[in-house]
C-alpha cells in the first residue's frame, strides 16, 4: 500500500459511500469538516441519475453537510454535457427512462424529450428509474429497433440502500438489450468520462487527484482507466476479497469514511 499523501482533490461517490439510501454513513459530517479545514477541493461524482444537483445538495443538507452546486456530477449530468457535444441540441430528440436527475440536465442543454410510444427519438437515453413500467421499457425498445442510438447514464447493476441491495439501473440495461440486441454506450464509470469532466471541474492534474468509491467494477475500475489513484471503502457492495478475483486493485482499502478521515488527519 502507497502512503496517503500527496492529496489535492478528491472524485467521492456518494450510494454506499457518504450514505445508504437515506441513512448517513457514521462520521459524515466530520469527514466534510476535514475537508474544508485543508481546504480539499472535490467533487461529489455519482453513477445515480435518479436525481439532480440541486436535490443531492438538499440530501446533504439534511444530513447536515453543505456543499455547492458545482461540487455535485451526476451521471445524468454528465450524459447531458457529453451528448450535446455530440448532436445539435435542438435538432436531437431523446426519449428517456429515468427520473429527474437524467432528465432536467438533456432539458437544460436544450435537447427535446419524446413521450410513452413516440416512436420518433433520435437517441434512447436509459438512467435509474424508481418508477419504472412496462411501456417505458416497451416505448424505448421500440425506439431503439427504429435506429435509435441507445445511451446509459451508468451500467450498475445494483444499488445500496437502508433496505439492501436492490437492482440498479444496469438491470434495466439487460432487459433491453435482450429486447433489441443493442448495447448502450455507457457514459458513468468505469467509463473514465464522467472522471475526466470531474477532472476538468476541479483543474487539478490526474497524479494528484483520488477518488473514494464502494464498488471495485466501477469506481476503482474507472479510476484506473482514468489514470488516478483510489480508495475503495467497504461500506458498500465490494468486499476486500472481491480483489482476488480480478486483476487490478485499489491504491488503498479503508474500512468507510471515518478511516478516510482519519487518514487525512494523520
Amino acid at each position: 500500500m502507497q502512503s496517503f499523501s500527496n492529496i489535492r482533490a478528491l472524485i467521492i461517490d456518494m450510494d454506499g459511500v457518504l450514505w445508504h439510501g437515506d441513512r448517513a454513513q457514521a462520521g459524515l459530517v466530520d469527514f466534510f469538516r476535514v475537508l474544508r479545514e485543508r481546504n480539499l477541493p472535490f467533487v461529489l461524482a455519482t453513477n445515480n441519475a435518479a436525481m439532480t444537483a440541486e436535490q443531492y445538495v438538499a440530501k446533504l443538507a439534511n444530513m447536515g453537510v453543505s456543499v455547492a452546486l458545482k461540487e455535485i456530477l451526476t451521471s445524468g449530468m454528465a450524459t447531458a454535457m457529453y451528448l450535446s457535444q455530440r448532436y445539435h441540441p435542438q435538432s436531437t430528440r431523446i426519449f428517456v427512462i429515468g427520473g429527474v436527475g437524467a432528465r432536467q440536465p438533456l432539458l437544460d442543454m436544450g435537447f427535446t424529450l419524446t413521450g410513452l410510444y413516440q416512436i420518433e427519438a433520435d437517441l434512447v437515453v436509459s438512467g435509474l428509474d424508481k418508477e419504472l413500467s412496462w411501456d417505458k421499457l416497451a416505448t424505448a425498445a421500440l425506439n431503439i429497433r427504429a435506429g435509435a442510438e441507445f445511451y446509459a447514464t451508468n451500467g450498475d447493476v445494483t444499488l445500496p440502500t437502508e433496505l439492501g441491495v436492490v437492482p440498479g439501473n444496469g438491470a434495466t440495461l439487460a432487459a433491453l438489450t435482450a429486447a433489441t440486441g443493442v448495447t448502450p454506450t455507457i457514459i458513468g464509470k468505469p467509463e473514465p468520462i464522467i472522471y475526466q469532466q470531474a477532472l476538468a471541474l476541479l483543474g487539478v492534474e490526474p497524479q494528484y487527484t483520488v477518488a473514494i468509491g464502494d464498488r471495485l467494477d466501477t469506481d476503482i475500475l474507472g479510476a484506473i482507466y482514468t489514470g488516478i489513484r483510489s480508495v475503495m471503502v467497504l461500506s458498500g457492495i465490494s468486499k476486500e476479497s472481491d480483489i482476488e478475483f480480478v486483476d487490478y486493485r485499489p491504491t488503498w482499502v479503508l474500512p468507510d469514511i471515518q478511516a478516510v478521515t482519519g487518514a487525512l488527519r494523520g
